[in-house]
């Protein structure tokens, strides 16, 4: 199975991923024209992580996000869903605690965290308001979100320019790079199928999350959102 459907069933997509584990980061280096590592430092300043917080990263794929929030001397607990991206991480960054996980069913205790994040993880969430939900229940009281997510450019022209991008260019320069390209013609199809920032903010605030707000990066093309857990 190297192709999931926007109904996202867990099993499909996580076995894409492992597909794609091996060469996941550079073809996103590649297809983002290098613009995913400028996204990753805007998401390690948001999160703001300290030593000795305890920081849950979602969607951790291969562990190449968590690296960040390690160096601060936080505590990270890198957490995915696929076994083949876990795997991957263990043999480059073994000292790591990496953790299978279904972001809708987390296997942690209620108010462990201090912050939980997801980059580019949420799309891929079956339940996206269930996944919200249980982010939330890990997350102590006066603890935070971050979500690092491809939205909707803002100036119509980039819309434009990004959605041709989007379904035309992007699948043969994945064929060029990637293990597995059918992924990338999923990923691409999801990220048009997403609501814009106004809607996941909206979602955040009825799975519980106060002080919700988003800021853009890249114009639009991914949206930083922030919210914090009453305490």
């Amino acid at each position: 199975m190297t192709r999931a459907s926007l109904d996202k069933q867990p099993h499909e997509v996580a076995s894409m991923f492992d597909d794609v584990a091996e060469r996941y980061d550079l073809t996103n280096d590649v297809l983002s024209l290098g613009q995913d590592r400028r996204w990753r430092k805007e998401v390690a300043k948001a999160v703001d992580a300290r030593p000795a917080q305890k920081i849950l990263d979602l969607a951790a794929g291969t562990g190449t996000s968590s690296l960040p929030f390690a160096r601060t001397g936080a505590y990270v607990v890198p957490c995915d869903f696929s076994q083949g991206m876990l795997q991957v991480g263990k043999q480059r960054q073994p000292w790591l605690p990496y953790t299978a996980g279904d972001a809708t069913r987390l296997p942690f205790k209620d108010d462990t965290f201090d912050a939980v994040t997801i980059s580019f993880g949420l799309r891929n969430v079956q339940d996206t308001d269930a996944g919200l939900r249980e982010m939330l229940r890990v997350t102590r009281p006066g603890g935070r979100i971050v979500i690092c997510e491809f939205s909707h450019p803002t100036w119509a022209p980039l819309r434009t320019v990004y959605t041709e991008y989007l379904m035309r260019a992007l699948p043969p320069v994945a064929r060029a790079v990637s293990s597995s390209p059918d992924a990338y013609v999923y990923l691409a199809e999801s990220i048009r199928a997403w609501p814009d920032q106004p809607a996941l903010a909206e979602r955040l605030g009825k799975a519980g999350w106060s002080r919700v707000a988003w800021r853009n990066l890249s114009g639009g093309i991914v949206a930083l959102h922030r919210g914090f857990k009453a305490g």
